[in-house]
């Protein structure tokens, strides 16, 4: 019993992500990625939608990551949470952002971003985040090379906001 319980306990620690880069996600084209190719990098993880009045975000993420991809991840991560703002396919998805914004960063698989159904990976930002969650889309979150969340932004917040590119140029 006691070899049992030990077992038990060992499962239920190992299972537990103690780190961003302890997670997987994946791609709008069905690839799964591991995070931990991130470590040591600056990332601006935000959730999207398509259809949404903050959208056009999508072309200053797009400029950001053509600024300044040397220096900040972007990951895009769509989300059907805030008012059904989503498609219900990923190729949709990717086709939308491609016509629509050239979008080359990566995006991600349509996932929650809050509730009891979010993402463990949205669960752990919003821990590490002092219990901050997206309220719309393009909520963000930077996360600095050591893989900590430094800081969380409602959707009002451009993605060339002063405050992100401080960010990125520290």
């Amino acid at each position: 019993m006691f070899l049992i319980s030990l077992l038990f306990m060992f499962n239920m620690h190992s299972a537990e992500a103690t780190s961003l880069y302890d997670y997987q996600a994946k791609t709008l084209d069905g690839e799964t990625i591991d995070l931990s190719q991130y470590k040591g990098k600056k990332l601006l993880i935000v959730n999207t939608a398509s259809k949404c009045g903050y959208t056009k975000q999508y072309k200053d993420l797009q400029a950001l990551h053509e600024l300044h991809g040397d220096k900040v991840v972007i990951l895009g991560f769509p989300s059907d949470n805030f008012g059904g703002q989503e498609f219900d396919k990923d190729e949709q998805i990717a086709n939308f952002c491609q016509k629509n914004y050239g979008v080359t960063f990566q995006l991600f698989s349509k996932i929650d971003v809050k509730g009891e159904k979010a993402h463990p990976i949205y669960k752990w930002l919003k821990e590490g985040a002092n219990d901050q969650k997206p309220t719309w889309n393009f909520c963000k979150y930077l996360v600095n090379e050591k893989g900590e969340v430094e800081a969380f932004y409602p959707s009002k917040v451009k993605p060339m906001d002063e405050k992100i590119l401080n960010f990125i140029k520290k």
